[in-house]
């Protein structure tokens, strides 16, 4: 087996705002002296695993980033009969495994803290020991009770988690994936809008209901995943096939599904036009440096011709030897194709 799976994916977003900082406006980043957009890791990650197609391909292996576990505990526990005042305790009890508790006096008095990446096995191992107090048995919940070093929790196995409570329990992710940016530079703009009070009178004074602005930007987008099949494997506790799976999701979501940022304002949703995946053991790298110099011209084919050519360069520099599948919108290859050049 190729131990490293490095996918490569070139994606043209028209005027949007995909992701925004604390302005509001689109995150950026100075590359090569030119100012391009970026889209976070974080956001990009979010927008692949909640979406319908990892729901789909990926059905009953999807954990939960929440703080709320808690409180699924303390309904089961009301709804088995137990006194609230009891519930609360040993709801307080099961969640603190998995995190800091808040106080007692918190209006969510069964919430943690922070937020935990919770997979399908250990929420049913908290249920099921809330069904053992609402049996009227003792329980001590502990960490080696509820918490897993493995599971079948594709998108925990890829991204990873942190228990700072419980480090032993952390999951290394098996799936790096990089910040988004644009080939080119960019300039962010300014969308001034008004919004109109659809009752108000014609005798009434011609002003706007509401005014405001909106940053927004588009670009030809670099994107860079590199996947680490044998930790995937393990951290799967060695399912070849839901791995498999769990990478076919990842290059198919990655390709087709855009985050949420600003949609209902610019529909701005988009399939990548080139896609490279190379699998091999020799040292992961990413093909960004084929973009510190910003394209011109056809955004779209210089883009595609830059990162081709980094390639082959790095390839006849270093003596790398990868297999690879590319797919080009109306070019050579297919989604299809790549799906199966991932799996195997």
């Amino acid at each position: 087996m190729s131990r490293f799976l490095q996918l490569h994916f070139l994606t043209f977003y028209p005027p949007s705002n995909l992701n925004r900082d604390d302005t509001g406006r689109p995150k950026s980043a100075v590359i090569g002296g030119t100012n391009r957009l970026r889209i976070s890791s974080q956001a990009l990650k979010r927008a692949w695993r909640t979406s319908d197609l990892f729901e789909q391909k990926l059905k009953d292996h999807l954990a939960s980033r929440t703080q709320r576990l808690g409180d699924d505990v303390l309904a089961h526990l009301i709804r088995g009969g137990m006194a609230q005042p009891k519930a609360i305790k040993t709801a307080r009890d099961i969640a603190g495994v998995f995190g800091k508790i808040k106080g007692e006096d918190d209006k969510n008095p069964a919430r943690i803290e922070q937020l935990a990446f919770v997979s399908p096995e250990e929420r049913a191992g908290a249920l099921a020991l809330a069904d053992r107090a609402l049996a009227g048995e003792s329980i001590e919940p502990k960490a080696a009770d509820l918490l897993k070093h493995m599971d079948h929790a594709a998108d925990l196995a890829m991204f990873g988690r942190m228990l700072a409570g419980d480090p032993d329990y952390n999951r290394e992710a098996a799936v790096q994936v990089a910040h988004a940016f644009t080939t080119h530079k960019v300039s962010v703009e300014d969308d001034f809008y008004t919004a109109v009070d659809d009752l108000k009178l014609a005798s009434e004074d011609a002003g706007a209901g509401f005014i405001g602005e909106t940053g927004f930007g588009a670009g030809v987008f670099y994107l860079y995943a590199c996947v680490d099949r044998q930790l995937l494997e393990a951290n799967l506790g060695d399912n070849k096939s839901l791995a498999a799976d769990a990478v076919a999701a990842l290059l198919e979501a990655a390709a087709t599904v855009a985050p949420g940022g600003k949609q209902n304002s610019f529909a701005s949703r988009a399939r990548a036009h080139y896609v490279l995946a190379e699998r091999g053991n020799t040292q992961p790298r990413t093909l960004a440096a084929a973009f510190t110099r910003s394209v011109e011209g056809d955004q779209v084919a210089a883009s595609v011709e830059h990162l081709r050519d980094w390639r082959d360069a790095l390839d006849r520099a270093y003596g790398d030897h990868t297999e690879s599948s590319e797919m080009l919108v109306g070019g050579e290859g297919s989604l299809a194709e790549l799906l199966t050049f991932v799996r195997g």
